[in-house]
């Protein structure tokens, strides 16, 4: 898993550099996020999986608190911030995602905790990480790029 966790971030990478520029502030409804906000949304989120599972491969069983996804939108720059920007940002947080990842010793991985009011094990962060990205980039896409996937 950490493997594809290492690699599919290309792919994402490759979309945000093919966004046209007029793209990156727009809004396919009134209630929904920007380019530059989704990817904002990523980052938060990806730092958010990762110190769950950082705290739980210390032994720290939490419980940790939720992320109220569109409170942190609405605190965040990522509106006003070039996505070029955002896509180095995402960039490196996936770098320190992994590196964290790669040095957790193999008993790590099968420890517990919880978050938002659910268990939670280590192994199963990158998996949520990959698939919040799929989800996104997906999205990014369909809604924004007019791209079936």
């Amino acid at each position: 898993m950490l493997e594809l966790l290492s690699t599919q971030i290309g792919t994402t990478l490759e979309v945000l550099a093919s966004m046209p520029p007029e793209l990156e502030e727009h809004r396919y409804a009134p209630d929904k996020w920007s380019v530059r906000e989704v990817v904002g949304h990523v980052i938060d989120a990806e730092r958010v999986f990762a110190h769950r599972a950082f705290s739980f491969a210390r032994d720290d069983a939490g419980p940790l608190p939720g992320m109220d996804q569109h409170e942190y939108a609405a605190a965040s720059n990522a509106a006003t911030r070039p996505l070029a920007e955002l896509a180095d940002e995402l960039a490196v947080v996936r770098n320190a995602t992994l590196a964290l990842f790669r040095g957790f010793p193999e008993e790590a991985w099968t420890r517990t905790g919880v978050a938002s009011g659910f268990s939670f094990s280590v192994r199963c962060f990158p998996f949520i990480i990959v698939g919040h990205e799929i989800h996104h980039r997906t999205g990014l896409l369909e809604h924004y790029m007019g791209t079936n996937t």
